[in-house]
């Protein structure tokens, strides 16, 4: 019996010991499993993550570049979980954002068609009479058939002649004797250019981005032939000209207590950079309150060299979301806002990742729009903007918010859709500090709208030929971007502060930038 409970005691461990190898193998098998299904999981994640971004790459190559977000409603789809959770959102917010949706969703007359565009007034008239090629003797003449067109006379060059006559005293026959002649006011000293065709050459440069070379043709089929090098030196020297005045400019953009800031690449050539160009960044400013534009040059796109100066700076600052701009919530009497059209972009490269809650929020944000739209169209003071958005546009944000709070932890953090969560989730409060004050924005589309001539420029001259010639294109656009901004004719400015600047007393040079001169002035 003895030998027969230690032989089943014997068997019973034996059992035991392969159970637990049995259970060790099963869980290495379970744990390479679970290894394989992280690293599918995590494969799968990479696929979605790169197909996100070559659909972005496309979108952006040869898609449309424009945001309007348009709902899709379809009546017969199921209503999923998320769905019936906003469908709880209070009913007074879901009644007032009805209210906006109608006022803005408003039905537009459609207008007839205006027939032949009329010509303006202002212009010369060349009276050209046209008989009849038949004999109309002894015919009455019932009245006139009259047809306008609009005809063009290309640019010509011409001379201005100065002649000053000199005089002196009929009883000064001294060899020092002083004469007397009229002062002679040119723009460039020893320069054949008059302020005219100094202001045509510039705009063309820096308002519709030729490059020299064609300037000179167009002037060699006028029939003056000017050298490349002439060119350049009257583009240096009137650029030097200019730039006591741009000083002043940034002086007073500077000073302005609601700014917008952006930045933009720009390459240009170095000497200590052979076979490549160096990235240099155009740094632009935006002062909605007097529409002024301020282009800086700065050699990288470091965010502490172009906003030292508002360490002393007191009041609002709107900028994207980089991350060069965080540091600025945190100083003392400035406030930062964000751009909701920076937000509106992340969901809206979400709306194939996530269809339904992408569109959700963008209808929240397009809310947000709207009530912009009728403070626009019925041309509400500062004030009065001020309480509509504290009314109808703060419930929608609260709305927005409280949305992202509950769904932020169900979507992947790398998911575009949990980028967008992301995104807003660090800027909230600068997402909202445009509700504090009616002259704020929305977003920063002002800005950006700003350096699209940059963009413009890249295309036609690729890059800039020197450090200094990127600060020239900053000053010109500075001067142009402003011009464009208040309705003033660039090249007639020009011309006129090219005429007068060394006439103008430096303490008064404050007159001759667009956004303070009397535009009566500029008038032919």
């Amino acid at each position: 019996m003895k030998k027969q409970h230690i032989s089943h005691s014997q068997n019973t461990a034996q059992l035991e010991a392969k159970i637990s190898a049995l259970e060790a193998t099963l869980l290495e098998k379970e744990a390479v499993i679970s290894e394989k299904d992280s690293a599918i999981q995590k494969l799968n994640q990479d696929v979605e993550h790169l197909a996100f971004h070559n659909d972005q790459m496309r979108r952006l190559i040869f898609g449309s570049k424009r945001e309007r977000f348009i709902p899709q409603v379809h009546p017969d789809q199921l209503t999923l979980s998320f769905e019936e959770e906003v469908a709880a959102v209070s009913k007074a917010v879901k009644e007032e954002q009805e209210k906006i949706r109608v006022e803005y969703e408003r039905r537009k007359i459609r207008k007839e068609h205006p027939g032949r565009m009329l010509l303006p007034d202002h212009l010369p008239v060349n009276e050209i009479i046209l008989k009849p090629d038949q004999d109309t003797t002894g015919m009455t003449c019932i009245g006139q058939e009259v047809t306008e067109e609009l005809d063009y006379t290309p640019a010509r060059l011409f001379k201005n002649r100065y002649i000053r006559y000199k005089f002196i005293a009929k009883e000064d026959e001294k060899a020092d004797q002083k004469q007397v002649i009229a002062p002679l006011n040119r723009p460039l000293h020893k320069c054949i250019a008059s302020a005219n065709l100094l202001a045509m050459i510039f705009t063309n440069k820096y308002l519709y981005h030729l490059p020299v070379y064609r300037t000179r043709q167009m002037l060699i089929q006028m029939g003056v032939t000017i050298p490349d090098s002439t060119l350049e030196s009257w583009i240096k020297l009137g650029a030097n000209l200019l730039r006591p005045l741009y000083a002043v400019h940034r002086i007073h953009v500077f000073r302005e207590i609601y700014q917008m800031i952006d930045e933009s690449p720009i390459k240009v050539q170095d000497r200590n950079k052979k076979g490549t160009c160096h990235q240099g960044y155009m740094w632009v400013r935006y002062a909605p309150l007097s529409k002024s534009v301020l282009f800086e040059y700065y050699k990288s796109r470091s965010a502490n060299g172009p906003i030292d100066d508002l360490s002393s700076f007191r009041g609002f600052v709107q900028t994207d979301g980089y991350s060069g701009y965080t540091f600025l919530a945190k100083k003392a009497g400035l406030t930062h806002l964000s751009c909701w059209a920076h937000a509106r972009r992340y969901f809206d490269a979400a709306l194939k990742n996530d269809q339904e809650r992408a569109s959700h929020m963008l209808s929240l944000i397009q809310l947000l729009y709207a009530i912009e739209a009728i403070a626009r169209d019925q041309n509400l003071s500062h004030e009065q903007r001020h309480a509509l958005r504290l009314e109808k546009a703060l419930p929608v944000i609260n709305e927005i918010g409280a949305y992202i709070n509950e769904h932020k932890g169900s979507v992947m953090p790398r998911s575009p859709l949990g980028k967008a969560f992301e995104y807003c989730k660090n800027r909230w409060t600068s997402l909202q500090n445009y509700l504090t004050n009616g002259m704020l924005e929305i977003d920063s589309n002002l800005v950006e709208n700003s350096i699209r001539p940059l963009a413009l420029g890249r295309k036609n001259y690729l890059f800039a030929g020197s450090h200094d010639a990127a600060k020239n294109i900053a000053m010109f656009y500075s001067f142009f971007g402003t011009c464009k901004k208040l309705g003033i004719d660039p090249q007639k400015w020009l011309k006129y502060v090219m005429e007068n600047i060394h006439i103008t007393p430096a303490e008064n040079f404050k007159e001759l930038l667009p956004q303070f001169i009397d535009k009566s002035l500029l008038q032919e």
